[in-house]
């Protein structure tokens, strides 16, 4: 008899936003006649890049022809690819060899992968509001949960706290779902943490490319001895719009080294670059010349110009929440605006009522973990014209 994994009773039954889906496809069933504003899932609207697509076609062509055409490549991703992003991080002041950095489909699947590098045996700690990838994926193998808490005191950003005896530690700045950033000085304190407890970061920087700040880091390796200690997500996803094209990329530093239940020294690259040979396939070689070009002259600057674009609309609604009162966090360095839920209404209370009375869909904050009760989550994704019409809406009715 089959013995089915009994940590999925642990689970929701169903992911954040497929709960989310099938509320607002009842509501549009029901009011055909409105039209609704998705601001919920970050998803992105605006064309892939110029340069981009035209990467993209001169590969499918390659692929058209006996002497370019490529079959399996490698699956830590193709040298030229991995070779433009050292030269990103370079530009960044961060000195990275090609072999520490490996190609995927998108930091998503990263975030649950990664976790096969651990025993179950480990501590998880996240902060909390939090993305529901990093705690679904450890309540699976059944692992051990710490959280702690983003509050508006501490502006969503949490510090560690030396009590609690964590092995492997999830940040994310700039922050899915709240916005917030933290500086270099607070990540050097995550940092100092994980060495102290001999523990891993794992450091989701999917939204990195939205950060223009100078002093705010776009990735933890400018932080001393992170490459000891860390391992860092990212994605094109929203740096470059490849929602539905799916790219990403994950860095294992040499210099990270843990010891396994027997004793046995381990290399995390070496361990990382055995499951990948093992589970996956690579991405395909059209897509990664697309993400060469998105890393070339030319493709930085039109990417800019939609990260611009998406800036734009983020203070489009800040500024409509100013002028209604309403607390918000987040929209300076990331896509995302996290407010507090008028005259003291729940999350989901919140979400009823947009969608209902505004038909305007957001992500309820509770979704997110204990902390995110009483918010609620926008995105700035959506095209101008929805973005100035959702804040009309909501200046006028809410």
């Amino acid at each position: 008899m089959a013995v089915m994994n009994q940590n999925y009773c642990n689970l929701k039954e169903s992911y954040l936003f497929s709960q989310i889906a099938a509320k607002v496809n009842a509501f549009v069933e029901k009011h055909r006649e409105k039209k609704v504003i998705r601001m919920g899932i970050g998803d992105v609207t605006l064309p892939l890049a110029p340069s981009v697509v035209a990467a993209m076609q001169k590969a499918v062509a390659e692929m058209g022809v006996k002497d370019t055409f490529k079959g399996y490549g490698p699956e830590q991703g193709y040298a030229f690819l991995r070779q433009a992003l050292v030269k990103y991080y370079d530009n960044q002041g961060i000195g990275l060899a090609a072999d520490e950095i490996f190609v995927s489909d998108g930091a998503k699947s990263d975030c649950g992968n990664i976790t096969d590098l651990f025993d179950n045996v480990n501590t998880i700690l996240v902060p909390d509001p939090v993305y529901p990838v990093y705690v679904d994926t450890n309540i699976m193998c059944g692992r051990k949960i710490v959280y702690v808490d983003g509050l508006p005191e501490n502006n969503f950003l949490p510090m560690p706290d030396y009590a609690i005896n964590a092995d492997v530690i999830y940040l994310c700045s700039p922050n899915n779902p709240t916005g917030a950033a933290y500086t270099k000085e607070q990540l050097q304190a995550w940092v100092d943490y994980a060495l102290s407890k001999d523990a891993v970061i794992l450091y989701d920087a999917a939204y990195e490319a939205f950060v223009t700040d100078p002093d705010i880091p776009r990735s933890i390796f400018c932080v001393e001895g992170a490459k000891t200690c860390a391992i860092e997500l990212c994605s094109l996803s929203k740096t470059a719009g490849f929602t539905g094209t799916r790219c990403g990329y994950t860095v294992v530093p040499h210099d990270l080294k843990r010891k396994a239940g027997n004793g046995a020294d381990m290399s995390l690259n070496k361990m990382w670059l055995r499951r990948q040979t093992t589970k996956f396939n690579g991405v395909p070689y059209i897509i990664q010349r697309g993400a060469e070009a998105v890393f070339s002259t030319q493709g930085q600057a039109e990417c800019q110009e939609m990260l611009d674009y998406y800036r734009e609309n983020a203070r489009i609604m800040m500024k409509t929440l100013a002028q209604k009162n309403i607390r918000f966090f987040g929209g300076v360095y990331s896509p995302y605006i996290w407010l507090q839920c008028p005259e003291g209404m729940g999350s989901w209370e919140f979400f009823d009522y947009l969608l209902e009375k505004l038909a305007i869909v957001g992500t309820p904050g509770a979704g997110f973990g204990k902390r995110g009760e009483g918010y609620l989550r926008l995105t700035a994704f959506g095209s101008r014209e929805a973005t100035i019409e959702a804040m009309s809406r909501i200046e006028e009715k809410l």
